[in-house]
């Protein structure tokens, strides 16, 4: 059922005939890496048809409308490819992570006494790195660029990777260079054998926002409006109960319920 590239055929990730076709849920890699997906998923009755990808993928998907219901964390692109063209019928606050900055226990930048996430990242730029980016339009890559910009600029030279993939790879390939990287934190808690620590993560710009969306007119109709609902109140406290390895809540809770949005 569940299609792991945003250029997948929706048709192939529903098996099995059906009297109506199935809703299209439209998500995140690290909505899918960090667990999250798979509790859904498991919950969900009739199961969804899933697209997986980073987050402009999924989004430029949504506004085409290629999915019905959308889970992202890119709130600039949200707006922008979403929202402001009034392709978005409902706005629902669903849950939120953290991000963290990790690299070497080394730490040959010491950002680990950094003041700030705008900080940590001058400290990474002064010190040239090596720095892992996703480079892929999704909404780590965009919470990363925010960050750059914090810091003073976009960075540049070959300290400067970018992996073009999702998540889990980008972590791997910043471990075996001994480089930095942005991370979200139940993804990364999901890992073994990484080298990485967690160095910097006490900044309120590190919230990581999860907001789903029912696409304007979607193909399912009111079975989109159903499940975001059912999400609201059903997947969302199952989600919001997963932890991390030390304990603490994985997935915090964001204010707000579900709101509609109008035309512009």
């Amino acid at each position: 059922m569940k299609c792991l590239s945003a250029v997948c055929l929706l048709a192939a990730c529903h098996a099995g005939p059906s009297s109506s076709p199935p809703l299209r849920l439209g998500t995140t890699y690290t909505v899918e890496q960090s667990g999250a997906l798979e509790l859904l998923d498991s919950l969900a009755q009739p199961k969804p048809a899933v697209v997986v990808g980073p987050s402009g993928q999924i989004l430029a998907a949504a506004a085409r409308g290629d999915v019905d219901v959308v889970i992202t964390h890119a709130p600039s692109l949200e707006q922008r490819l979403l929202v402001v063209p009034g392709h978005a019928l409902l706005a629902c606050s669903f849950v939120a992570s953290r991000f963290a900055i990790v690299g070497p226990a080394a730490d040959p930048a010491r950002i680990a006494a950094a003041s700030s996430a705008a900080d940590a990242f001058r400290r990474i730029a002064a010190a040239a790195g090596p720095f892992v980016s996703r480079g892929d339009s999704s909404g780590t890559h965009v919470k990363e660029l925010v960050l750059w910009d914090r810091a003073g600029g976009r960075p540049a030279g070959s300290w400067y990777l970018q992996s073009g993939a999702d998540q889990t790879t980008t972590l791997h390939v910043a471990d075996e260079r001994n480089a930095y990287a942005l991370a979200d934190l139940p993804t990364l808690a999901r890992l073994t054998g990484l080298r990485l620590r967690v160095l910097f993560a006490a900044d309120t710009a590190l919230t990581n926002p999860y907001t789903l969306y029912v696409v304007r007119e979607p193909r399912a109709g009111p079975e989109a409006r159903a499940f975001a609902q059912w999400a609201m109140n059903v997947a969302r406290p199952r989600i919001l109960s997963l932890r991390l390895p030390d304990g603490t809540p994985a997935f915090g809770s964001r204010p707000g319920d579900c709101t509609a949005l109008g035309l512009p």
